[in-house]
């Protein structure tokens, strides 16, 4: 079973991978870690993420680039939403998550394309969203927590920001797969979003 969660940032839909993935007993991949990995090697080499040849240039990040904690910050998230828009980028690792996708047994994968590009195929289809007000909140108090100084407006442009780049890229835009179950977490807390997401997986399997 290839169960896909897509959705914006900080919809929800990584703790809900996550906790599918437990539930159901299958690994996980967050695929939005692969861009903002591009997007830090793009960082990391003085290059300029706009620009199609450097970011395809920083699609040979060594693995142990995913361990970087810079890869959570705003910054970097940043980054990878200005890299994934080349088509260059996307194909790149398109292999990467397919063969992670069809392993024997199945998956759970998170991101922006999965259920519209990396596993059309699959009948389990999840679109997380929320509202930027509520995104932003919670990207805000994790800043927080992690000690990070983080403005909650600033958070709210940049998310809002990123969600016009990613609904209107050219390649894989951002948007509810067909036949996918859209899943509302703005007033949702963790443990009711995740029971939300386990009964239309059900559903869906049924």
């Amino acid at each position: 079973m290839i169960i896909a969660v897509d959705g914006p940032t900080a919809s929800g839909k990584g703790t809900i991978a996550k906790a599918l993935a437990t539930h159901y007993g299958l690994p996980h991949l967050d695929t939005g870690l692969l861009y903002r990995a591009v997007g830090r090697q793009v960082a990391l080499n003085g290059g300029n993420p706009d620009d199609a040849m450097d970011a395809l240039a920083a699609c040979g990040f060594a693995d142990s680039l995913l361990d970087d904690p810079e890869l959570r910050s705003e910054a970097t998230g940043g980054l990878a939403s200005r890299v994934s828009v080349h088509a260059g980028v996307r194909q790149a690792l398109y292999e990467r998550q397919r063969a992670f996708a069809t392993q024997a047994g199945g998956a759970v994968l998170d991101g922006r394309d999965i259920g519209t590009v990396i596993a059309p195929e699959t009948p389990v289809k999840l679109f997380v969203v929320a509202s930027v007000a509520a995104r932003a909140a919670r990207r805000h108090a994790e800043m927080l927590a992690q000690g990070r100084a983080a403005s909650l407006e600033g958070i709210a442009a940049d998310l809002a920001a990123r969600d016009e780049r990613d609904r209107n890229r050219a390649q894989a835009p951002l948007r509810a797969a067909q036949g996918a179950v859209t899943l509302d977490t703005s007033d949702l807390d963790r443990n009711a979003a995740i029971a939300a997401a386990i009964a239309i997986v059900e559903a869906l399997r049924a």
